[in-house]
């Protein structure tokens, strides 16, 4: 199949902004809860609907006593937390445009996003974040305000509007209309200078009401379980800021959760007890591999497996019969599935919450096993797709017919083409409107009306997508072989020792990688089999380690020609960060940064 078109089931309001619902929901059912939010002694806290509507209304207030107007850009610097939400529907509300940077940025990225934008004033969280403009202040003409959520930001913007009447904020609410720009937000770039997409309220509404109405099932409440989930996907990143509105939109509470590592994380699900979740793969291995070492230092290596063995062939056999190729799961698999739910799969649970049974995952691939493990474990995955420039989802696996290993159809009013090369193109409401201030880099995606996503993909017989690599990453060794890197990539990082992955080999005779370690896993191999600690100068020369790693390659070799195989590979004693500039914010490799950052070590490789 080279083109689906899934037939749209919810459009942008003709009229109208995203801060309406806000106050719409308000008006409706003041005493819903809206958000949990967590006080500085971490304890949460219930916020409702007229709450929520008073604190934007008053914050929309003093933004405009302090001098910002319709369609000026305001940058928002801070990793997610309650006060992002109330500054994005505030600033909303009065018709201005949000610019989010990571709060990772460094100086000469925040002054080009800022620069680019023409910002005009700025929310950072502390004093650092402060610094970091600072030193680029003087080449941001426009910038005329800096408030820091860490000194009372909130309480001070709204104290300078008590004197305004309500009615003056309607007004300019009243003005925002569904193509007016929301956001411009800036690529996280893997090669060259961040880009600015400008999304439109129409376009965030398209497809927040698309993903509540279509995947209903994870955003409805039920009268004895209320939908809820925890925001920890950085809000500066399109996929966070989906999340967000579809909540707020759907009536679903949120919390929100500023690290994305499972240390910090798993114990805020525990208590905020979230029904539902969106997060990137990484979570999910993280949870499973935690689930493992467990497992393994109770003496109960063996029984895990088994239960993991069970729950995939039991999503197997359920995914068979939602396709209509199979029985569904036998009376054995059942009896020892209910056998496994009490003794495994509830813990997994458990460590996610309790409440969690449904969940969206996006950002990178997810191994098919893994999303069959978690479906028999009782917590369904719904695997997607999507970019900046699509407002996140374009396309992800429905509830009821889930092809675990794919990212799933298009999204309702959605239409997926494959090209002749392999791209992928995408046509619909949820498509940006271009790049700022850069039309040669529009042109070259959109092609009346089509975006040019710079993926591959193929589309299986009832329209499934699978991404198979970017173009603009295929490798080409010096005897002529094209290598997509990806599956490879993905496939030895299933190992749980190995952290992450990198395929070089342009413009070389062969295939080789770079591997690094997973630090906590490693640290429990060691402990498992009675060996000291290393530093990670002896540590990448353990034999068995490398024999370990040197199994995952094996693995990820099944999948490809002999001409496409890693033929060597190199493990390093620390791990590819963003800090270093060797991942972009959502944690996609920087190739030509590692390469260049590694260039000795990949020679190597090709040494003899």
């Amino acid at each position: 199949m080279r083109e689906f078109t899934n037939p749209a089931l919810a459009s942008a309001p003709p009229v109208g902004g995203l801060a309406d619902v806000v106050f719409d929901h308000a008006l409706e059912d003041p005493s819903h809860i809206a958000f949990g939010r967590k006080d500085r002694q971490n304890q949460w806290h219930d916020v409702t609907a007229a709450q929520f509507r008073d604190e934007v209304l008053a914050l929309a207030k003093g933004l405009l006593a302090q001098g910002i107007r319709f369609g000026d850009r305001v940058a928002i610097m801070s990793p997610t937390r309650y006060e992002w939400t109330l500054f994005d529907f505030a600033l909303w509300t009065i018709g201005a445009q949000v610019v989010p940077v990571y709060p990772t940025s460094s100086a000469e990225q925040v002054f080009w996003m800022l620069y680019d934008a023409q910002v005009t004033a700025a929310v950072v969280e502390h004093e650092d974040h402060a610094m970091t403009i600072a030193t680029v202040i003087d080449r941001l003409p426009h910038l005329r305000r800096l408030w820091q959520l860490d000194s009372d930001a909130v309480g001070q913007v709204t104290a300078s509007g008590t004197h305004l009447d309500d009615e003056t904020v309607h007004r300019h609410r009243r003005a925002v209309t569904p193509d007016s720009t929301a956001t411009i937000i800036y690529t996280s770039g893997t090669t060259g200078r961040p880009k600015g997409c400008v999304i439109t309220h129409a376009n965030f509404m398209f497809e927040a009401d698309t993903m509540v109405n279509r995947w209903e099932p994870v955003f409805a409440s039920k009268r004895d379980n209320v939908a809820s989930t925890l925001l920890f996907l950085p809000l500066a990143h399109v996929f966070g800021r989906m999340v967000q509105i579809a909540a707020v939109r759907g009536g679903v509470k949120m919390g929100h959760q500023p690290q994305l590592n499972a240390a910090a994380l798993l114990p805020d699900l525990q208590a905020f007890r979230p029904t539902f979740i969106l997060a990137v793969p990484y979570i999910f291995e993280k949870v499973f591999n935690a689930a493992r070492r467990k497992a393994e230092k109770d003496g109960k290596s063996g029984p895990f497996a088994k239960a993991v063995e069970c729950a995939v062939k039991y999503a197997d056999a359920q995914e068979a019969k939602a396709f209509g190729t199979g029985p569904g799961p036998s009376a054995s698999l059942r009896m020892q599935h209910s056998v496994f739910d009490k003794l495994v799969y509830s813990k997994v649970r458990e460590a996610m919450g309790g409440r969690v049974r449904q969940a969206m995952s996006g950002g990178s691939g997810m191994d098919r096993r893994l999303g069959l493990f978690f479906a028999g474990a009782g917590v369904a995955i719904y695997e997607g797709y999507g970019l900046t420039e699509s407002t996140a989802a374009a396309a992800a696996n429905p509830p009821e017919q889930t092809r675990y290993g794919t990212v799933g159809k298009a999204i309702p009013g959605t239409t997926i083409h494959i090209a002749d090369d392999g791209e992928i193109w995408l046509y619909g409401d949820n498509i940006f409107q271009g790049y700022l201030n850069d039309p040669k880099a529009t042109d070259a995606s959109l092609h009346d009306g089509w975006l040019a996503t710079g993926d591959l993909g193929s589309l299986d017989e009832d329209g499934y997508l699978t991404i198979t690599g970017r173009k603009k990453e295929i490798l080409v060794t010096s005897g002529g072989k094209s290598v997509s890197p990806q599956q490879l990539e993905e496939r030895v990082r299933d190992h749980p020792l190995i952290a992450q992955c990198i395929v070089v080999g342009n413009d070389r005779p062969y295939i080789a990688a770079l591997v690094t370690l997973d630090s906590e896993a490693v640290e429990h191999w060691l402990g498992m089999r009675g060996k000291q600690l290393m530093t990670p100068a002896d540590l990448v020369r353990d034999g068995d380690l490398e024999m370990e790693v040197r199994r995952a390659v094996v693995a990820a070799n099944t999948l490809v020609s002999q001409a496409e195989s890693i033929r060597t590979f190199r493990i390093l004693a620390h791990q590819f960060t963003e800090e270093h500039g060797l991942l972009t914010p959502s944690l996609k490799l920087k190739r030509k940064s590692i390469e260049s950052a590694y260039a000795a070590e990949v020679d190597a490789l090709y040494r003899g």
